[in-house]
């Protein structure tokens, strides 16, 4: 029964990621990458380039950073939108489906929209200038930073909100009656019965959103270009450069498999997490 499923797998991630770890340890270029296989075997070398003379470190760092802030501003974002909506009121369907607009967007349209908005004769600088706020250049620079961590959280805090406000709809309403009947303030019900719900589905927002942001090509690309600025050089554009545009291949494939190796970090921890978080029997 587990045989179509097991070599879908094999198939679809084991085959590319064992081509992929095999060629990381190739000399392969746009010389020899018609005869990849014979290409000249180099072992680590890929690897230690990467780390110590290409810009991986640099785009790690920035890759990490803004991933972070994105996941820390959407937190609050969204857990504060499904607080509005969870209860009924008239339009909440409407409401609700507004809500959710960022992220059902393809990343290529919010690329090119952004990237309109962000010019310096765009709607973003005429709305500042207006206000009395001195607009700058938010394509370049080291404003693009935060440009791009604005609009990635603008993107994703959809999915927290999804996320929380199901939670927020598995909380029985006898433990809200019962809660009340004790005396509980507004305070107390956010703290000690609604927040033990929102635990594990917050959490699982929190990750995708990281990995989403951490993994992210379409947006960067879209929004900056390539090259991009050094500021926004985050971990796949610099991939797709080496790759694609240096056709570096062997040292594009062993930026692939560390930027695998950084992934499966968090992952690794949120599921550790999760199974000390279950007995045996499958109790939380």
């Amino acid at each position: 029964m587990l045989a179509p499923s097991g070599v879908l797998t094999v198939v679809v991630i084991v085959v590319p990621l064992a081509v992929a770890l095999y060629i990381s340890l190739l000399d392969l270029d746009q010389y020899s990458f018609r005869e990849w296989v014979s290409a000249p075997f180099i072992g680590l070398h890929n690897y230690v380039e990467a780390l110590r003379t290409s810009d991986l470190v640099h785009s790690i760092w920035v890759s990490v950073s803004y991933a972070t802030v994105v996941t820390l501003v959407i937190l609050p974002v969204g857990g504060a939108a499904a607080l509005a909506t969870h209860n009924r009121f008239p339009g909440r369907g409407l409401v609700r489906s507004v809500f959710l607009v960022p992220y059902v967007l393809p990343a290529f349209v919010l690329g090119v929209v952004w990237r309109v908005v962000l010019q310096p004769a765009g709607v973003a600088n005429t709305v500042l200038a207006r206000v009395g706020v001195h607009p700058g250049l938010w394509l370049n620079g080291p404003h693009s930073y935060w440009a791009l961590v604005a609009v990635q959280a603008w993107a994703s805090w959809p999915l927290v909100y999804l996320l929380t406000l199901s939670g927020l709809q598995s909380v029985d309403a006898t433990v809200h009656e019962a809660a009340a009947l004790d005396g509980a303030g507004w305070w107390a019900k956010l703290r000690y019965v609604v927040f033990p719900y929102l635990g594990g589905p917050v959490a699982l927002g929190l990750l995708i959103s990281f990995l989403h942001s951490l993994n992210n090509f379409t947006l960067p690309f879209v929004l900056f270009g390539v090259p991009s600025p050094h500021d926004v050089e985050v971990l796949p554009v610099l991939t797709y450069v080496e790759s694609f545009q240096n056709f570096r291949f062997g040292l594009s494939a062993a930026m692939a498999v560390l930027s695998l190796v950084l992934v499966a970090v968090p992952l690794a921890a949120y599921l550790r997490v999760v199974r000390l978080d279950v007995d045996g029997e499958g109790r939380r």
